[in-house]
């Protein structure tokens, strides 16, 4: 009974199944010089179009050889809590509504009750 176990196996962490009759997607190497000097190779699918920047492991940008550098994009700027505010409300709103707020807090309507 010993001779048929099977030692040292994982159940499901190892596939039995070959590689026989199976045929890949073609594929194509992609090289990136890393502004430290690190190569990297990407594999991607053959009908993939590559990026001319891939993020590097150690946070940099990677260039794909032999591409230019692309020209950056426009840049939106940040919007903020009061941009947002004064797309939905004028000034002369926000001044009404914070007289009503003032009016109600100096007459004690908001505060607390024990």
């Amino acid at each position: 009974m010993a001779e048929r176990t099977l030692r040292g196996m994982k159940i499901g962490a190892n596939s039995m199944e070959s590689e026989v009759g199976v045929e890949f997607a073609p594929r194509v190497e992609a090289v990136y010089d890393c502004p430290d000097g690190t190569v990297l190779v990407i594999p991607f699918s053959a009908e993939a179009d590559i990026p001319p920047i891939w993020e590097a492991p150690n946070g940099g940008e990677a260039l794909l050889r032999d591409a230019e550098r692309p020209e950056p994009g426009p840049v939106k700027p940040q919007r903020t809590h009061w941009d947002m505010l004064l797309e939905r409300r004028s000034i002369a709103e926000l001044e009404d509504l914070l007289n009503e707020r003032l009016d109600l807090l100096r007459s004690g309507a908001l505060r607390k009750s024990a």
